[in-house]
């Protein structure tokens, strides 16, 4: 894929390895280099390339030919990752995103800016997605629904047709909304949540935990046998 448009990924953890990859490998990308604030620079470069103060990236990746992307997930329910957006705007970078060629965006959905769109994610007509917003692997997102700003969405949710999240809200692996739920803004969705009703500002939801005990082999076999035999009319 050829290179057209310069990159520096703002942080140096895991994320920032993982941005690197998919813009190195799937995009129109070519990353130069990595920033962070000067009180958390703890090495000098990354992959082999640079990594400089933020107070003083502009001296060395201009913003009129450069542009930025903030590998933060959802600390402070993404006000973290708003913030250094705002910070990277007002020193004049505009913010990339990215959208994986192994996800499936139907041609009409509206996309905001600074997203990154992981594979095996299914965006169905008339969505509409906001800005800065992370859509990690295996997502489904349903008909004339819409996300607001600043989200999070891990891996496997099902977002159905007609529904609403708002802004800043996390939603967690495995969850399930169902057709036409609203979502309230700086909202937290626990993982395995299944919502079926709507959910005010500010809110937290929690699925029930596995049960976890000593696992004893001998009797759980019995069992096991026992269901086989019922199941096979023995």
């Amino acid at each position: 894929m050829k290179k057209s448009k310069k990159l520096i990924i703002f942080g140096t953890e895991d994320f920032a390895d993982i941005a690197y990859e998919y813009f190195t490998h799937d995009s129109t990308y070519e990353v130069v280099g990595f920033t962070v604030d000067a009180a958390y620079l703890k090495v000098s470069s990354k992959f082999g390339l640079p990594v400089v103060p933020f107070e003083s990236v502009h001296e060395q990746f201009a913003s009129d030919s450069h542009e930025m992307f903030v590998a933060i997930v959802y600390a402070q329910l993404n006000r973290l990752r708003a913030s250094v957006c705002e910070r990277a705007r007002q020193r004049g970078y505009a913010l990339a995103s990215y959208v994986s060629s192994r996800a499936f965006v139907w041609r009409n959905v509206q996309l905001g800016e600074h997203c990154f769109i992981f594979e095996d994610n299914t965006v169905q007509p008339f969505v509409s997605i906001g800005s800065n917003v992370i859509a990690w692997s295996g997502n489904h997102i349903g008909h004339h629904s819409s996300i607001g700003n600043n989200c999070f969405l891990t891996s496997h949710v099902v977002v159905s047709g007609w529904c609403s999240i708002g802004n800043n809200t996390f939603v967690g692996v495995n969850t399930t909304l169902a057709n036409n739920t609203r979502v309230g803004e700086f909202c937290w969705i626990g993982h395995g949540s299944n919502v079926a009703g709507d959910i005010p500002d500010g809110s937290l939801v929690k699925a029930p935990a596995s049960e976890i005990s000593p696992l004893n082999e001998a009797a759980l076999f019995r069992v096991l046998a026992r269901s086989s035999r019922k199941r096979s009319g023995q």
